[in-house]
């Protein structure tokens, strides 16, 4: 959620700088927020003002009714005030709730340097290996899979529809494989404490979170209880803390976390449906940092790393792109996205996003830490990524590492998860 002080300083460089998203929505939104603030404060002050004339016209009753005076005009006079003040206090609470379903509904303030524009104008910031040169025409993931018997995408639409896919064998052991490797890099050599959250969440996380209330079509709900299978543990993992006053003492808190994750992804049917590229249910390893504002650029480029390691331990060619300003998502001040090469499909895939949120999911989660003692509470800034995200990882291992033959060759450093270096196709 943005400060609202902020926007109350100064509109129009609040409107200038949302702007930059190139949402008209958002800025409708803001408008909004603009003039509900703007009567908040005017209800406040009438409030104010009449409680003031109340007590003045309160001691005066006392005064009267001591000099055994008549204060029967004074009395009607308070009658007529004290309706009043609760016409306004009803009127500011409805201000007050429409100002923050629409708090809600407004985007984070990206940070001054993110570059302006659309997709077009993402800015490779650097890159890391070189895609690999064959000398036979690769073949795209979905076809490798059928021959080594790794995924079985027919029987997984059986049991739950398109977009949820099923491995098996060599398949299955694969993901379990990349899911230990991830965590024990992230834990042991990048400080991080292992968590397993619930895959389940409320309202309140997802609010939390930014997911809701504007991206609710692209979660999974169950009625009954109205609960939410969890589209990333960025949701659980961040919201821990919440409604918690930190030790500065105890920050940055890093915590990782395994959890398959569900999206509807609505809006996106007919892209990339064949093979793993885009699914509803996927598996993912989760980073998250907790950290104090002034090292927050510095956590951000830290993370950003941690998941980059994933890649080059995996000796996947990778990118890193800053995402522009017209391209970069609803809750965040800042997004690095990592894409490996996929030489199969011949482009390249986004693996993960490490994303920096300022304080806008501190405040709608109510994350705050005390910088010293007896100091007042401050926001949080939240981070997280995808260290990394499985499904669009597993194609770019089978598409750079398949071989003439139709066995894949899997890096040094999967060999002791996944019990061999090469994945043969089945007899």
């Amino acid at each position: 959620m943005i400060d609202v002080r902020r926007v109350r300083q100064d509109p129009d460089a609040a409107r200038a700088a949302l702007a930059r998203r190139l949402d008209r929505a958002a800025l409708d939104q803001l408008g909004h927020v603009i003039d509900l603030d703007h009567r908040r404060r005017a209800l406040v002050v009438q409030v104010e003002q009449l409680q003031a004339t109340r007590n003045v016209q309160s001691d005066d009753v006392a005064r009267r009714k001591k000099a055994r005076e008549s204060a029967d005009e004074l009395l009607v006079a308070l009658k007529a005030s004290g309706e009043q003040v609760r016409q306004l206090e009803a009127d500011l609470k409805d201000v007050e709730t429409l100002l923050d379903e629409h708090l809600l509904n407004v985007p984070n303030f990206l940070l001054a340097d993110v570059p302006d524009g659309e997709a077009q104008a993402n800015r490779v910031v650097r890159a890391w290996g070189q895609p690999r040169q064959f000398d036979f025409t690769p073949k795209p993931h979905w076809e490798l899979g059928q021959t080594l018997g790794l995924f079985d995408l027919p029987r997984g639409a059986t049991l739950a529809g398109s977009g949820f896919p099923l491995f098996t064998g060599q398949g299955a052991r694969l993901v379990r494989g990349l899911i230990n490797l991830m965590l024990d890099l992230h834990t042991r050599e990048h400080g991080y404490l292992e968590v397993r959250p619930p895959y389940l969440v409320n309202r309140a996380a997802l609010t939390g979170t930014g997911q809701l209330p504007k991206f609710e079509d692209d979660l999974y709900r169950t009625a009954s209880d109205d609960l939410f299978l969890i589209p990333t543990a960025e949701v659980p993992v961040t919201n821990i803390h919440r409604d918690e006053i930190l030790d500065a003492a105890a920050l940055p808190i890093a915590m990782t976390a395994y959890t398959p994750c569900f999206r509807r992804e609505a809006g996106a049917h007919g892209k990339d449906t064949r093979g793993l590229i885009r699914v509803h249910q996927f598996d993912k390893v989760e980073l998250v940092r907790l950290v104090r504002p002034e090292t927050s650029d510095s956590e951000h480029r830290l993370l950003t790393g941690h998941a980059e390691a994933v890649l080059q331990r995996l000796n996947l060619p990778y990118r890193v792109l800053e995402l522009a300003a017209g391209d970069t998502g609803f809750a965040s001040a800042r997004t690095f996205d990592l894409e490996a090469w996929a030489a199969g499909v011949g482009t390249w895939l986004e693996v993960s996003s490490a994303s920096s949120f300022t304080d806008f999911q501190a405040r709608r989660a109510n994350i705050r830490f005390r910088p010293a003692a007896n100091a007042k509470p401050e926001f949080v800034h939240t981070l997280n990524a995808s260290g990394v995200a499985l499904p669009r990882t597993i194609v770019a291992l089978l598409e750079n590492g398949q071989q003439a033959d139709g066995s894949v060759m899997l890096p040094d450093s999967l060999v002791p998860y996944v019990g061999t270096d090469r994945l043969i196709p089945r007899s």
